[in-house]
């Protein structure tokens, strides 16, 4: 393990591990891969960060904690992260810090509290029962606070490692799979509030998302592309990094219009994004493609639609959010910060080009009859070759927000 230097690295974090804990062999590939996602994300700031028996430990410097704590609260793979008191492992040290702890509570507005000991260290000569018993007496024998078994206003927590850890605040994160471990998958993300939850909860599962987005400039704004643009930075945070690929679409937009019949062209708009996510995913090697279709939310997202759909991916079509209906989905994009920019007065192509009365249940051969008539796979491979491509990264973030 390296060697911290407490005269430089004087904060400490630790972070839980979550379902990680459940994997068997292959348990080192996954603590691997998140210990590396960290490192990325902290690259360039005075942070070492190291993985043992079920901990995460990060080590910092005091003037980059702003960076530390941001990471960790976009780290997919821990349940939780505290700062911590790292003091020697005897009785009288743990007893000091749990005062401090418990006085930085009570000024908190705490009242009651309890001690939850935990003893890696089997060489420690106190049990768990026993390091909560002797050191509860700091802050109850004084009333500094009461003791409250059952609903206690803090919780301080002391575990015996390689030192002793005492901490009182955990602050509850992703968990989820470490992103890199479950391959790549292509996000067709819009300005909506659905996409970027949908390439969210991928992530969660470990998968590295890229993006793609739709734009019919002047029918579509440039405020729209933007507001695409800081979702896609949003949801970088959390998978370590993603490309967003800008598609110019107006002239397919434009054959549809033309062309389609006028209850379909909802439907064919659907098919032509799937038609330039084929190519892209082939071009990115990714694994699948991603949507945040929601059974029945709207016309194109009914189960003979989506059947339509699916029959044009060449890849897996995978729809994280198919059983969730719309408060779900908006209480997971408030969580995690892109419902404000999602719901800002900028309509995507596919709400501007919208019919007053979609097919609701189109059958797949008539549908591929009616896309051929279109005559639009050069139209298609166009788009696809002017595309622009952005990339965001939570660590270009911490470098340009915060200075260390």
């Amino acid at each position: 393990m390296e060697k911290i230097d407490e005269t430089i690295y004087t904060e400490n974090y630790l972070g839980k591990i979550g379902e990680l804990a459940l994997k068997g062999g292959n348990i080192k590939l996954f603590e691997r891969q998140l210990v590396n996602n960290l490192k990325e994300a902290l690259r360039g700031q005075k942070a070492i960060v190291q993985i043992m028996t079920g901990r995460l430990y990060v080590y910092s410097a005091r003037e980059c904690t702003a960076q530390v704590e941001y990471a960790l609260d976009h780290l997919i793979g821990i349940t939780g992260w505290a700062k911590a008191r790292a003091v020697e492992k005897d009785i009288e040290s743990i007893r000091k810090a749990v005062r401090e702890e418990g006085l930085i509570a009570k000024e908190n507005g705490a009242r009651t509290f309890k001690i939850v000991a935990k003893r890696e260290d089997k060489n420690f000569p106190l049990n768990s029962f026993e390091i909560a018993t002797q050191t509860a007496g700091v802050l109850y024998d004084d009333k500094t606070l009461d003791v409250d078994v059952h609903k206690p206003d803090a919780v301080i927590n002391i575990e015996v490692r390689k030192k002793c850890y005492v901490y009182c605040h955990q602050k509850k994160t992703c968990r989820g799979l470490p992103v890199g471990v479950s391959g790549k998958g292509l996000l067709l993300l819009s300005g909506g509030i659905d996409s970027p939850v949908a390439g969210y909860r991928m992530m969660r599962r470990g998968m590295t998302v890229e993006c793609v987005y739709f734009h019919s400039y002047p029918y579509t704004s440039e405020e729209a592309q933007q507001k695409v643009m800081d979702l896609a930075k949003t949801i970088s945070h959390f998978g370590m990094e993603t490309h967003l690929n800008v598609i110019p679409f107006t002239d397919v937009q434009m054959r549809i219009k033309q062309k389609a019949p006028q209850d379909y062209t909802t439907l064919m708009l659907r098919l032509c994004m799937m038609k330039v996510a084929n190519l892209l995913a082939e071009r990115i090697n990714a694994d699948c493609i991603i949507t945040g279709e929601s059974l029945g939310q709207v016309a194109s997202q009914t189960v003979e639609n989506m059947a339509v759909t699916e029959s044009f991916a060449e890849k897996p079509l995978f729809r994280p959010l198919i059983g969730l209906d719309k408060e779900e989905i908006t209480a997971t994009a408030l969580e995690i910060g892109t419902y404000a920019t999602s719901i800002l007065p900028y309509e995507d192509c596919c709400v501007l080009f919208s019919p007053k009365h979609p097919v609701l249940k189109a059958d797949v051969n008539e549908s591929l009859e009616i896309y051929k008539s279109m005559e639009i796979d050069e139209l298609i491979q166009k788009s696809f070759e002017e595309r622009k491509i952005f990339r965001y990264s939570i660590r270009d973030y911490l470098e340009k927000e915060f200075t260390c």
